[in-house]
Order: structure tokens, then sequence, then C-alpha cells
């Protein structure tokens, strides 16, 4: 695959949606609140955003709950008038635990982390109906993940399914910077690691 600009083909679907009047429905699987802020920032402006919180890699109840939590109050400050809602999934620990199994020793960014994108993005286009025409997910902001590797897996995906992907590289154009400027604004908890207890073994920041 030749070298793509993932962040400007996000804007040309952006961009022609707009000039034909159109605010597209996007799906959007999300990692956690810090994440989500500059990504929900930016999307909002051109489309109708429902937020998806599907995260099984994370280690335990609590942590998933927390993480869940921060991300319910960043939308409530962002969007007061409801217009972005969040769909949280059940904690099940076993489904990454499954798709881990013979991959322990894999070091952080290799094969098991592609399974778990696989795996979160999977399960954002099974909830995919008629009110959405794109899914896509904020996993692309942080330094430490490959967009081009997550976004081969959602457009597989959208091959696979028949559904549409949206590309993206949101750590792009001063993206990360800004969720760490929203993150304070918003006095938002910041996990020093991915969610699995082997990014946790790693000391491997999550963001």
């Amino acid at each position: 695959m030749t070298n793509r600009n993932f962040k400007k083909e996000m804007d040309a679907v952006l961009v022609r949606a707009q000039t034909e009047g159109r605010r597209p429905g996007v799906l959007l699987h999300a990692c956690c609140a810090p994440c989500a802020s500059s990504c929900l920032e930016y999307l909002a402006k051109n489309c109708s955003l429902t937020v998806f919180f599907y995260n099984p890699n994370i280690d335990t109840a609590e942590e998933y709950e927390k993480r869940a939590g921060e991300l319910k109050r960043l939308m409530e400050e962002m969007f007061p008038d409801g217009s972005v809602r969040v769909i949280t999934a059940d904690w099940d620990h076993d489904e990454f635990e499954n798709i881990a199994k013979g991959l322990e020793e894999e070091p952080e960014r290799g094969r098991r982390c592609l399974k778990c994108y696989e795996l979160r993005l999977r399960k954002t286009a099974e909830q995919m109906d008629g009110s959405f025409d794109f899914f896509a997910t904020t996993l692309t902001l942080s330094p430490l993940k490959p967009a081009r590797a997550i976004n081969e897996i959602g457009e597989r995906i959208a091959k696979e399914t028949g559904l549409s992907y949206l590309v993206s590289d949101f750590k792009k154009a001063d993206g990360y910077k800004r969720s760490i400027e929203l993150s304070k604004e918003h006095d938002l908890y910041r996990q020093d690691y991915c969610g699995c207890r082997f990014s946790k073994r790693s000391n491997t920041n999550g963001e």
C-alpha cells in the first residue's frame, strides 16, 4: 500500500458531505475520554455523532467503569444539549482474553494489539444501523498506535460487511495536542496504560 494521508481522506469525505448539505451519521468507537475529546470536537462540526464505549481489554471492572464514567461526564460537558449520545457496552473481559490467547508474550503494538483493535472495531460495526453512514474510532489519536494498521483493519471489516468505515488519523494537525488541552480543561482522568494487563506490565502509556 502506498503512503496515504488518512487525515486528508477523512477531510475530503466530510467536505463532500457538507457541500451536499448532509451531516453524515458516524458511530464513533471511543477508547477513553481524553482520546475522544478532540475527535468529538472535530467531528461534531460536520457529523451527527453517537459514541460507542467498548473496551474489553481493560483489566478490571473498576477501571472500565471509571473510564466509561469520565467519557459520559465529558459528553455532558461538551454537549449539554444532549446532541451527542453515548452507548456503553457491558464489560466482558473474557472477549479480550480469548483473542489474546497464544499472544501473551507479544510486545506492545505487536500482533496481540492488532487483534485487540480488530475486536473493538468489529463490535462497533455490529452496532451499525440505518441511522449511521460510517463507523470510526478514536484509536488513531494516540501517537503510540499505528493509524495505518487500524485503518486497514477498519476498511477490511467494512469490505466484509458492506458497511462504510471513516478512515482517520486524529493525531494529525495537532489533534493529540488538542486532546491534552481539552483533558486539562475538563479535568479528565488520564490513565497511564492502554488498559490491558499487558500494557500495565510494560508500563506503556496508552495515550
